[in-house]
């Protein structure tokens, strides 16, 4: 299946959390390949805005303060009850677009050896803005994350301001703006089902059990009623 997110929403971590709820308790969860896939909430930011999350999301949606204040209240309290302790006082705003380029360097690394630098990787940036104040579009920052995840520090740092994998994340961007992803986040099952946003784990298990009952063999039969045949116990 495939996960279109932006680092820099808080949504994603949340929906993060509650999809992997769901997939602890699904039964095949072995079976799941999980992708990430990039999406930019605000391409246009600088590396590092010097303003608040709340003053920027103030200008950026031309909100009161104080409703602003009310949103991030309520966003923070989803979060704990994921059991992630947000801190948007400490956030600082800044353009994910490396940490994207890092993130597609992983994943890179992960096809060639079947590793999960990825999935760790994607936690430490989401963990890394919004719990831990992180600068994530900090070359230094994002270099620690990609090697505690598992990249060598040359690939890492060579990820940054790679065109080879700046065009795989506009591509990642393209194909869900071809699919209808308007917002993050988004998951894709099998290429068939879309689910929108963090919903409770109960949406995600069902569409888990769906995708799993679609793919296994099944035999429709037709019984007439006057069919004879023989079993064990007798004909």
């Amino acid at each position: 299946m495939q996960i279109w997110s932006d680092i820099a929403c808080p949504w994603c971590y949340i929906g993060k959390r509650r999809f992997e709820k769901a997939l602890d308790g699904f039964a095949h969860r072995d079976a799941v390949n999980v992708t990430w896939r990039s999406y930019q909430l605000d391409p246009s930011l600088p590396e590092h805005d010097h303003r608040a999350e709340a003053e920027y999301l103030s200008e950026v949606k031309g909100m009161p303060r104080a409703q602003v204040g009310e949103m991030l209240a309520h966003v923070k309290e989803q979060a704990a009850g994921e059991g992630l302790d947000y801190d948007f006082d400490s956030l600082v705003v800044a353009n994910s677009r490396k940490a994207h380029r890092l993130l597609h360097a992983a994943k890179q690394a992960d096809a060639a050896d079947g590793g999960t630098r990825a999935g760790r990787l994607k936690e430490a940036l989401l963990e890394g803005h919004f719990v831990e104040g992180k600068h994530i579009g900090d070359d230094d920052t994002l270099v620690a994350l990609g090697t505690a995840a598992g990249l060598d520090e040359a690939t890492a740092r060579d990820a940054l301001a790679s065109e080879e994998l700046d065009a795989r994340v506009e591509q990642d961007i393209l194909e869900g703006h071809q699919i209808g992803v308007r917002g993050v986040p988004f998951f894709v099952f099998e290429n068939k089902y879309g689910v929108s946003g963090a919903q409770p784990p109960e949406l995600f298990a069902q569409a888990l059990e769906t995708v799993w009952s679609e793919k296994q063999p099944s035999l429709i039969t037709l019984d007439g009623g006057s069919g004879e045949a023989c079993g064990p116990d007798g004909c």
